[in-house]
């Protein structure tokens, strides 16, 4: 089976600082994969490149059987993107904002409707489907997103940060939702901090440090061989960040002095 995301020594500057330093990867479809990695250590780089969004980068990127340089928007069709921070139109309401997204899709407008009621019902949102996004909080900007890069059924969906602002009934659904997704052939590249999320929810979790992937496999396969007992000591370890007690405790000392 032809990977859905291949990946060759990516390489990516920002000027004289290098952020990514020879990735390499192969994913196949139907795959929920966990990102993971300490801040700055590329995460968010390597998934704005692999959705077209930077393209100033080294090394060969095939996504749905396309070169990414080459053939960019037949790649953008058919995969979805949601951010930890997006722009929305705030004077729209959602409906309006997916019906939007919809036509530069080439969605017809009844099926648009049918999907925009149907996925906000399901973050109990179909009420709010025609009020200003202006008013919504952080978690209901982030479920319009959610559904607005899910309205034309995408094959592969980029994650980074998606559970940003979400309440805890929303982040089970959403752990639900990845899990059918995965089921019908979907591809999942799901970046974030959230290491219980990412440890129940990922067929195989790669992690990437200093923008070196140090270990991909799934749980099962990386705690066995590091005898760790859950994603967090495991992530800990790796990026020999050792002593949060330590500083937890050193910070709290700070305030009783």
């Amino acid at each position: 089976m032809e990977p859905i995301v291949e990946i060759k020594n990516l390489v990516k500057r920002y000027g004289a600082k290098q952020v990514l330093h020879g990735i390499n990867l192969s994913i196949q479809p139907g795959q929920i994969i966990g990102y993971i990695g300490p801040n700055g250590a590329g995460k968010s780089t390597t998934v704005k490149i692999l959705c077209g969004l930077i393209d100033d980068y080294e090394g060969e990127v095939k996504v749905l059987g396309y070169d990414l340089r080459a053939e960019q928007l037949q790649i953008k069709k058919r995969l979805g993107y949601i951010p930890e921070n997006a722009a929305l139109y705030e004077s729209l309401t959602p409906l309006e904002f997916m019906q939007f997204i919809g036509r530069m899709r080439e969605i017809d407008n009844e099926a648009i409707l049918k999907k925009a009621e149907t996925l906000m019902d399901l973050f109990e949102m179909k009420g709010n489907l025609n009020q200003r996004i202006a008013t919504f909080s952080k978690g209901m900007r982030q479920k319009v997103m959610i559904c607005s890069a899910l309205l034309h059924n995408p094959e592969l969906i980029f994650m980074d940060e998606p559970l940003s602002g979400l309440d805890a009934n929303s982040v089970i659904m959403v752990k639900e939702m990845l899990t059918h997704l995965a089921r019908e052939g979907k591809t999942i590249f799901y970046s974030s901090h959230l290491m219980d999320v990412v440890e129940k929810i990922s067929d195989r979790i790669i992690l990437i440090d200093q923008g070196r992937v140090i270990a991909d496999g799934s749980f099962d396969e990386l705690s066995s061989i590091a005898n760790d007992e859950n994603l967090e000591k495991l992530f800990t370890r790796l990026t020999g960040n050792t002593n949060h007690g330590e500083k937890a405790e050193a910070f709290i000392n700070a305030f009783e002095k």
